[in-house]
């Protein structure tokens, strides 16, 4: 049996980009009690941290992740004493799965999902979350609770009717299947996908870029795109009016006029 591994997920910021890496091969990257709060911890840190302009959540292995550690669950389930114990194991969406996905989501910086294999459950909740996702042509999701009698967590009743349709969301959660690469990217799930052996290539570039871009602006995007999703036309124009305004007194902003009218590639601060 392999042996796990010291740290389930590291952590690296360089010139202004996080990579937050899952690191349990042996386990396709399966979240365990661990692997939920070190992923949770790190993601809060890199939304903390002003020296972070994006993030790059990916995994070692073959996949990216299979979702909750069932083997781990099904211990805590034994272990449980009454129906109310069982129940309780189930806090874990409260205490990491939650607070994952409003990291993800919520942060004032662009998220770049690199899925280098299957994302499963939790796992493709948490790519899904993702502002981008360039994928491996290996690689696949799948929605996987109805198979184990649980409904749909980590965000995924939210962000898949987003990227595919209410109609298609419904689908892919009621009747949960291996959904390829090529398929996803067709459904509006991949941005891009690009060989498997490209892949921790292609996403770093992704996510570099971003990293070198107008911060604050990209934040604001995500805040706007956010709040039409649960807002009227007239109420989303007034948002856009507001974080305009913001935008516009932005110090990239000003960088990226001038950098226009001199003909030279801007070079943003990130504020």
């Amino acid at each position: 049996m392999a042996e796990a591994t010291a740290e389930p997920v590291l952590y690296d910021v360089t010139e202004g980009l996080a990579t937050i890496t899952l690191n349990r091969p042996e386990a396709m990257n399966a979240l365990n009690i661990a692997t939920k709060v070190a992923l949770r911890d790190r993601l809060q840190e890199a939304a903390a941290d002003d020296a972070v302009r994006a993030v790059l959540l990916t995994a070692t292995g073959r996949a990216f992740c299979v979702g909750q550690d069932l083997k781990e669950h099904i211990g805590l389930l034994a272990a449980a004493s009454s129906p109310q114990d069982a129940g309780e194991v189930m806090n874990t969406v409260r205490d990491h799965y939650n607070p994952i996905v409003t990291a993800i989501t919520s942060m004032r910086k662009p998220v770049v999902a690199g899925v280098n294999g299957v994302a499963a459950g939790a796992g493709a909740g948490f790519a899904f979350a993702a502002d981008y996702r360039v994928v491996a042509d290996t690689a696949a999701f799948n929605t996987s609770f109805a198979g184990v009698a649980l409904t749909a967590d980590s965000g995924v009743s939210w962000t898949l009717p987003r990227l595919v349709g209410p109609s298609r969301a419904a689908d892919l959660l009621l009747f949960p299947r291996s959904i390829p690469a090529a398929e996803a990217q067709s459904l509006g799930i991949a941005n891009a996908v690009v060989p498997s052996a490209d892949l921790a290539k292609e996403a770093r570039t992704v996510a570099e870029r971003l990293a070198s871009g107008p911060t604050a602006a990209y934040a604001a995007i995500k805040e706007s795109l956010a709040f039409s999703a649960s807002h009227g036309l007239a109420e989303t124009l007034a948002k856009e009016e507001e974080l305009q305004a913001l935008a516009g007194a932005s110090a990239d902003h000003r960088i990226a006029v001038e950098a226009f009218v001199a003909k030279q590639p801007p070079r943003f601060l990130g504020r």
